[in-house]
Order: C-alpha cells, then structure tokens, then sequence
C-alpha cells in the first residue's frame, strides 16, 4: 500500500474516534473502542509496523534538526510520524473525556479542548488543564 493510501486510512481511522469522543462519549462502542484506548493502540501498531520497516534504510537521525529533516525525508517515515501524532492525541483526547467524567466537567465545555487537541495536541491539553482548573477553583467539583 501506498504512503499516501496509509496516510488516508490512518486519518479517516482517527477522524472516526475523534468524532466518537466529541458526539457519542458515552456511547457504549465509544467506551469499548476509544476511551479504553482501543483505538490509539491500532495507531500505535501501524506506528510500530512503519518504524520496524522503514526507520532502518532512512538516512537521518535525531541528533540534530537537520538529521531530523533528513530522516523525514523518506515518504514512509514520515507517515510513521504522522501516525505517532495520531494516536498520542487521540489518546490525550480520550484521557481528557474521562478525565472530565471524573471531575464533572461538562462535555460541551470540553468539546472545544477536544477540537484543539485534534488540530494542535498540546494546545488543547493546555486548553483542557486550565478549564479542569478553573472548574476545580470555582468550587464546582465537589470531588476534589
């Protein structure tokens, strides 16, 4: 298969969890397949798959930003990339959702958390920290 088929495949399989997470949270499949980190473990194992056939024969390295753009320059372990960012922010995005279960957050304010962690990763786990805080501060969590 192609690196741009995989590539595909790999964003519609996310793009499906993502939209579990934000619609049916507490849809029974969502928990099964997304929220017990199902879904990034698939990811995950696409990641490994690329890594183990492709990181070998790529030129490049991760000691410098320039040995890092070399390694990247193979069309495969770029994937391999993509895909590492892929399941470690649907499984940021999962932990957030139970996360806010846990401290009675309501959904529709984490919607929003959720769709910067999908876009920026770390943007939105920023996002969710400083909205868990704000709930926790103003006295609305009687579990903390």
């Amino acid at each position: 298969m192609s690196a741009d088929a995989l590539f595909r495949a790999a964003n519609l399989f996310a793009l499906a969890g993502w939209v579990l997470l934000v619609f049916l949270p507490r849809w029974r499949w969502t928990t099964t397949l997304v929220l017990s980190g199902g879904f990034s473990l698939v990811l995950s194992a696409v990641y490994l798959v690329l890594v183990v056939l492709f990181f070998g024969s790529a030129e490049g390295n991760f000691s410098s930003l320039d040995g890092v753009h070399r390694l990247f320059h193979e069309p495969y372990v770029l994937l391999a990339g993509w895909v590492h960012y892929l399941a470690f922010d649907l499984f940021v995005g999962s932990w957030e959702v139970r996360d806010s279960w846990r401290r009675g957050v309501p959904h529709l304010l984490v919607i929003p958390c959720l769709g910067l962690t999908f876009m920026f990763g770390p943007v939105g786990l920023l996002a969710y920290s400083g909205l868990s805080w704000f709930w926790r501060g103003r006295g609305l969590n009687a579990d903390d």
